[in-house]
């Protein structure tokens, strides 16, 4: 028996009268969501476009209420925007570097070799321009306090890694309460960025490293992690966890996941531990 979430407070008359015929059982109304449990196999799809909203499968071997730990990216997951796009637009750069980052997310170009070759034309810019960015850019995505409120309130512990930078994960670490981050550091000499990055790249490898190595230190299965973002570097780290789940993600992320989020925020997590 599958269970099926629907993330959404509010379903019509007739939104329910479909579920209840494609499904060939009704839904029950939780706290804002609705699932159902069925051995019925559906093309989710067709479900998806014909409410409106996001629909997610659970395999009956999944428990919310064991879950752990959370592993998630940093840009364009936690926080709405990718940092160096807008540390590039400091330098009037942006369209350059959004083209590299994009084909880099969709998994066109090599992570740390995209990453190499972007911080490179950083070059110069003074540190001060990366608090510009994290005071007037750097939003959290819809829903992020309240999934944060939520693992804190659960006991599972919330890891924020990231292809970005440490400067960024500090700060949202501070703020947030957060568990663990693992991020990349920029190199700085005399006040400006060097266009180098200090130390090993932190990529798609290490992300799925920092999830193997918290789970065996918090005597975590597989089956009691989740592993949330949006790009192609996420998707080692999503194959370690027991859930994977692709946040308004690139079209080749959203293919090889378990659970696919487009219209409702990261609150929506809290849906499937609540299920």
């Amino acid at each position: 028996m599958n269970k099926y979430i629907f993330h959404k407070d509010v379903l019509s008359i007739e939104q329910l009268s479909f579920i209840s015929k494609t499904f060939s059982t009704k839904p029950e109304h939780k706290d804002g969501f609705y699932c159902l449990k069925t051995a019925n196999a559906v093309e989710l799809s067709m479900v998806r476009e014909q409410l409106n909203c996001d629909v997610s499968m659970l395999s009956e071997n999944f428990d919310g209420r064991q879950v752990g730990l959370l592993v998630t990216d940093m840009d364009s997951t936690l926080i709405s925007i990718e940092c160096i796009d807008e540390i590039a637009d400091m330098l009037g750069i942006k369209p350059e570097v959004s083209t590299i980052t994009e084909a880099a997310m969709r998994g066109e170009l090599n992570f740390e070799e995209s990453l190499t070759q972007r911080v490179a034309l950083l070059k110069g810019l003074p540190v001060g321009e990366l608090q510009r960015v994290y005071d007037e850019r750097l939003e959290l995505n819809p829903g992020a306090e309240k999934l944060n409120s939520y693992l804190k309130k659960s006991n599972i512990k919330l890891a924020l890694v990231s292809g970005g930078f440490t400067f960024f994960t500090d700060k949202l670490k501070e703020r947030l309460g957060l568990d663990y981050t693992l991020a990349n550091t920029l190199g700085v000499a005399d006040g400006c960025l060097t266009g180098r990055v200090d130390g090993d790249i932190v990529g798609a490898q290490s992300k799925a490293d920092l999830l193997l190595k918290l789970s065996k230190e918090l005597n975590l299965e597989s089956h009691q992690v989740i592993a949330m973002g949006d790009g192609a570097n996420d998707l080692l780290m999503m194959n370690c966890a027991g859930l994977s789940v692709a946040y308004h993600a690139k079209p080749t992320v959203q293919a090889q996941t378990d659970i696919q989020l487009n219209h409702r925020g990261l609150d929506a997590v809290v849906d499937l531990l609540k299920a």
